[in-house]
């Protein structure tokens, strides 16, 4: 389907953001020409001069973001249009430009005294930067002086080099073989070898699986290279600041305490035997002898789909938020009625889904919508995000309006989760019932097992580093498979293809990020049943964390809502839930 073919009423509104790309050019422009903190160096230590800086320093990053938005959609409604992606490389240059330009900020607010920044943090006039002036306050040993700053500054775009290469190779580069599926000979791709996998046909499962790793072990030895060049960046980063590892520089960051990633590792490992049960049913149910990596995907049970159109999937989200109230029910609908989300696939287009906003304009969120039960579930997970930016939006001043990553997967995973089981309730359809309760445990084990394998590989792969042992492909694919044995079990087969699925993870280029996913599952999976069990008071007390923003740090904020990570009480609770629905799933299997 070509763009122009798609209703009014099934495209975002970017022209909420700028009316036309004359006034984008307009306003980048005007970022451009307002560059310049100079008359801002040395005035710190004063109230007033610091008051000044801060105010001038929002004002250029609400019109950047806004600058970067606009590109960004525009670029992803036509990856093919050359014009939005130069877009995209002018603002973030600019970005480059203006870290540079206000590295001077971070070492004079540090080099003053704890009292003097005590004094500005309990300051009236700085109630909107009281948290970020914290912050700075914890980061003094770890801050260089200014020199040093501008240095790590201007650093910052080519030490992103091996994340770019990687991009290029995974998105460009890879010379994935030929398949036959459809009745047609094709090139193997992400997003088809995402299809076959989850598809009834095993041998063809086998066949791509096979192709698709033969395509990555081509390049494994620069791939590893450059995810060496990688944790060597962060490592770069790690010493020059001081921080005692990478995994701590990454959760100082993000103002997580690493008690959160602890209990995450330790409450995982003590589940592995839930895993490896539940993929021994799936053998089981599956009629194999052997099982192979390549069958986890598939669904134990056929012809149970959602095949909902767009506008009944979004009626069936509704119903099952029900438990949020009227006024969150309220602005879902807003999202469908005015313009915020971009529904159909269209050539060019960006593929799968996600949900953006800056200050001051509602949030927007793209989806390539199908008749899956997934997509109905996109749809809630989506807008979960977007009404999270919303609220925050709606409650706070811009510099504590942006929610730290550590909790942006909890509110789209708390729709899901309320989703699933309004489902799982409603149903009189055992086969689909059957079929959800599959869904529910495949989302755990690729959410909440997965992501933290990964995490364990990351830790691993720094650590190796730290201690000076290069990064090789065979090294990285032992670490690898190490992993995958001990989260999966002897359920399924360890071969050569799965040792080296690491080197086809984009996230891992972002390190330390993908245990967040699995922190988000657990304290959505936690705030889901409270809410459920509680009513009123807990959507209540919900409400306040989406409406946090980053008015303190993340950990704190999902203690409002009744999630608290730095126990283990929410993580056993959430292999709890895993366990129990294995359970009633196991009894469905094998009484049918």
């Amino acid at each position: 389907m070509q763009r122009k073919e798609v209703p009014e009423q099934y495209k975002w509104k970017v022209s909420d953001i700028f009316p036309s790309d004359e006034a984008w050019e307009a306003a980048f422009s005007r970022l451009e020409a307002g560059l310049d903190f100079s008359k801002y160096r040395g005035t710190l230590g004063t109230a007033e001069g610091l008051l000044a800086f801060l105010r001038a320093e929002e004002e250029v990053s609400d019109a950047a973001y806004r600058v970067y938005l606009y590109a960004h959609l525009k670029r992803d409604e036509d990856v093919r249009e050359t014009k939005y992606g130069s877009y995209m490389s002018r603002v973030s240059s600019f970005f480059t430009r203006f870290d540079a330009e206000t590295a001077f900020a971070t070492p004079e607010l540090t080099a003053l005294s704890d009292e003097a920044l005590d004094a500005y943090i309990a300051d009236p006039r700085f109630k909107d930067y009281d948290y970020r002036l914290s912050r700075v306050k914890a980061s003094k040993k770890y801050t260089l002086s200014e020199r040093e700053e501008v240095i790590l500054a201007q650093a910052g775009e080519p030490l992103t080099t091996a994340s770019l290469v990687f991009m290029m190779l995974d998105n460009a580069e890879v010379d994935f073989p030929e398949i036959e599926f459809g009745g047609e000979r094709t090139k193997l791709s992400h997003g088809l070898y995402s299809v076959i996998l989850s598809g009834k046909d095993r041998e063809k499962r086998r066949e791509a699986y096979e192709k698709y790793a033969s395509a990555y072990r081509k390049l494994l030895g620069t791939i590893a290279t450059t995810y060496f060049g990688n944790v060597q960046k962060d490592i770069f980063y790690r010493r020059a600041r001081g921080y005692d590892s990478c995994l701590q520089m990454a959760l100082f960051e993000e103002d997580v305490d690493e008690s959160v990633y602890r209990n995450l590792v330790e409450c995982v490992h003590e589940a592995a035997p839930l895993m490896h049960r539940y993929l021994a049913l799936r053998k089981e149910v599956l009629g194999y002898d052997t099982a192979y990596m390549y069958d986890i995907y598939v669904s134990l049970v056929e012809d149970a789909e959602l095949k909902l159109s767009y506008e009944e999937a979004y009626e069936l989200c509704l119903k099952g938020l029900a438990p949020l109230g009227e006024e969150y029910l309220a602005l879902f609908r807003k999202g469908r009625d005015e313009g915020w989300i971009d529904v159909c696939e269209t050539e060019g287009k960006r593929s799968g889904a996600y949900s953006s906003g800056v200050y001051g304009i509602h949030p927007f969120v793209l989806l390539n919508y199908q008749k899956t039960t997934h997509d109905v579930f996109t749809i809630a997970h989506e807008m979960g995000h977007s009404l999270h930016t919303y609220f925050s939006n709606a409650a706070q001043p811009f510099a504590k309006a942006d929610y730290k990553i550590f909790v942006a997967e909890v509110a789209s995973t708390v729709n899901e989760v309320l989703l699933l089981k309004y489902l799982l309730k409603t149903t009189q359809d055992e086969k689909l019932k059957k079929y959800l309760m599959n869904y529910f445990l495949d989302m755990i084990r690729t959410t909440l097992f997965r992501q933290t394998q990964f995490a364990e590989f990351e830790e691993r792969a720094h650590a190796m580093a730290e201690a000076g042992e290069p990064l090789n492909k065979d090294n990285l694919s032992a670490l690898y498979r190490g992993l995958n044995e001990a989260y999966y079990g002897s359920a399924v087969v360890h071969d050569d293809n799965i040792a080296i699925e690491w080197a086809r993870i984009p996230h891992f280029y972002t390190s330390f990020y993908v245990y967040k996913y699995a922190t988000g599952i657990t304290a959505a999976i936690c705030i889901a049943n409270r809410i459920l069990r509680e009513g009123e008071p807990a959507v209540r007390d919900y409400i306040r964390f989406l409406s946090g923003g980053c008015s303190t740090d993340p950990v704190s904020l999902l203690k409002l809502a009744g999630a608290d990570l730095t126990s283990s009480s929410p993580f056993r609770a959430a292999m709890k839930e895993f366990e129990d629905v294995l359970g009633a799933f196991e009894q469905l299997c094998r009484e049918h």
